[in-house]
């Protein structure tokens, strides 16, 4: 599917008119005029209506992603082409200080690195940053969370975060905690899955009369209020569908639990035998195209700034 892109300076007059609105109405405003260039005073009453807690478990998210460390490098196919699009949205030549977050087994760290900027990698997994750092010793990492991020303010240039931020339960935090350690007139570059991904996955449960998958992700708007309600710039954003193809359902299934996303909250029922052949019917006969299972991961691609 072809990206949507909301790339276009918004009207000082329409900004200032878009500021008396509501924060639902704002930002709907915003993608009817194709832009989302505006923030949040510091001052302003305008309420936002955000869920805090997704129900996301931070420990079971390290756990999960620190065993599938030594095989992620093999299994994360769609992650690379997803943090590649970020990375080309990025200017070819870095400087200063930036901040990887999520960086798993180093990889986007060191491109980065390769490009001029002096990066820290940051992973909440510590099995990712003992692999990220064995492989890459002249970049540095550091186990940490997003949402209490072990630097001080100011400390970034830019921040760089690919396929990871979909795993913080509050938005809200990651937002604030980017806002702080940037400098001032830095820049962020951000791809975070959002609800609506594994549709299909999701459909060929229900059909097949299967539990629904418990993990839920944040949607679109919720990251995009965090992001505003920070007081950070949204001065691009790129909505896009990535789809992953699987020839059958055990391939399909090991694809997301192989890179650490099989589990991160409650515990997700088994399924037998039995269960996965009536998946396997039900997804052949909703989704495959010639044969082959689609997997739909839909991804924003947020260009943030620090005023």
């Amino acid at each position: 599917m072809s990206p949507q892109f909301f790339a276009k300076q918004v009207p000082k007059q329409l900004s200032q008119e878009l500021m008396q609105e509501p924060i639902q109405e704002l930002t709907q405003q915003l993608c009817h005029q194709g832009a989302v260039a505006v923030h949040l005073d510091a001052h302003s009453n305008l309420e936002l209506a955000l869920q805090s807690e997704s129900g996301i478990s931070e420990a079971v998210v390290a756990k999960q992603f620190s065993k599938a460390a030594n095989k992620y490098d093999n299994e994360a196919h769609i992650q690379r082409e997803i943090a590649q699009a970020g990375l080309n949205n990025l200017p070819n030549a870095l400087h200063g200080e930036l901040l990887d977050i999520g960086c798993a087994t180093g990889t986007h760290s060191h491109t980065l690195q390769q490009r001029g900027a002096n990066v820290m990698g940051l992973d909440i997994a510590p099995g990712m940053v003992h692999i990220a750092q064995a492989r890459f010793p002249d970049v540095d990492f550091k186990q940490g969370s997003a949402q209490s991020l072990p630097f001080e303010s100011s400390s970034f240039s830019s921040v760089f975060s690919s396929m990871a931020l979909q795993w913080c339960n509050s938005p809200q935090t990651v937002a604030s905690e980017i806002y702080r350690v940037l400098k001032p007139s830095g820049m962020a570059e951000i791809a975070i899955m959002v609800s609506g991904s594994f549709a299909e996955l999701h459909k060929a449960r229900s059909i097949a009369q299967l539990p629904a998958a418990v993990t839920s992700l944040p949607e679109a708007q919720l990251w995009l209020n965090s992001f505003l309600g920070a007081g950070l710039r949204v001065s691009r954003l790129i909505n896009r569908d990535y789809v992953d193809e699987h020839q059958d359902v055990l391939s399909l299934l090991r694809s997301i639990k192989n890179v650490g996303a099989g589990a991160t909250g409650a515990k997700q029922q088994s399924l037998s035998r039995s269960d996965i052949k009536k998946l396997s019917l039900a997804y052949k006969n909703i989704s495959a195209v010639d044969g082959v299972l689609p997997l739909t991961y839909k991804v924003c691609h947020f260009r943030l700034e620090k005023p």
